[in-house]
């Protein structure tokens, strides 16, 4: 009797237990969801970008993130939102913020963000381009970042760094453990012309060997700032489609 007494004892103590931590997690409320990937995307308004080409990149960016495909990747995987930012950068004390950190974690909160970004404007900024600057700056903005899966910065650029210090040096010394650095370059030619691909696959190559970085990092390019839009959806759909499949691999072998 003396040990039926002490089991009947243990089993209410638990199920206090048990009921004192449900009430923890009534209170606490909802679980905050995991954040998938962090995703900041910085535009070059530097000299060499006019009023127009200016509105392509902002245009675009707003289309390949509205178009279908890009969409159905974003908001694939409940409970796991991709966090955006967007910003736009020159010289080196020159970056503004299009997008604060928005969670895209249903179709209300993609379509404001692309309403945001579209209504962008571009703000006052120094002529001169200066890639590692704006590497820093992306690099700020993800290290509030940490509890993300994946942590990515996109940089679109028409051309080299030509002030400020090295991207090569920032990419050195300062790129965060487990941070992808991509690129989306735009290729033009002085005077116009049809034939870029020698420009663009030079410009490809600055940014292989002094920008990009981190766990399969890649350059996408676009045939002039007409083709950023196409070349913007490529970029996002392999970014983000990657880190989807990558969650599906896991989840068919068992992990968590």
């Amino acid at each position: 009797m003396k040990c039926a007494g002490i089991r009947s004892v243990g089993r209410r103590v638990a199920l206090a237990r048990a009921a004192l931590a449900w009430l923890f997690v009534l209170l606490a409320g909802p679980a905050a969801a995991e954040c998938r990937q962090a995703l900041v995307l910085g535009l070059d308004v530097s000299g060499s970008v006019d009023e127009r080409e200016y509105r392509l990149q902002v245009e675009g960016l707003a289309n390949a993130l509205g178009a279908e495909e890009v969409r159905e990747a974003l908001l694939s995987v409940p409970g796991q939102p991709v966090r955006l930012a967007v910003f736009e950068w020159s010289g080196p004390q020159s970056q503004s913020l299009i997008l604060p950190w928005a969670e895209i974690g249903d179709a209300g909160a993609l379509d404001a963000a692309i309403a945001r970004i579209r209504g962008a404007e571009r703000q006052p900024a120094q002529l001169s381009t200066a890639i590692g600057a704006a590497m820093a700056a992306g690099f700020r903005l993800l290290g509030d970042q940490g509890d993300c899966l994946r942590r990515t910065l996109d940089l679109s650029g028409d051309g080299e760094s030509n002030t400020g210090t090295r991207p090569s040096v920032i990419r050195e010394r300062f790129l965060p453990e487990g941070v992808t650095v991509n690129g989306l370059v735009v290729g033009a030619i002085p005077g116009g012309g049809d034939d870029r691909s020698d420009d663009i696959r030079r410009l490809a190559g600055y940014f292989e060997a002094n920008v990009t970085g981190g766990p399969g990092a890649f350059v996408e390019m676009a045939l002039g700032y007409d083709d950023y839009e196409a070349a913007m959806r490529r970029k996002l759909l392999r970014e983000i489609a990657s880190m989807v499949i990558g969650r599906a691999d896991v989840a068919e072998d068992g992990g968590g």
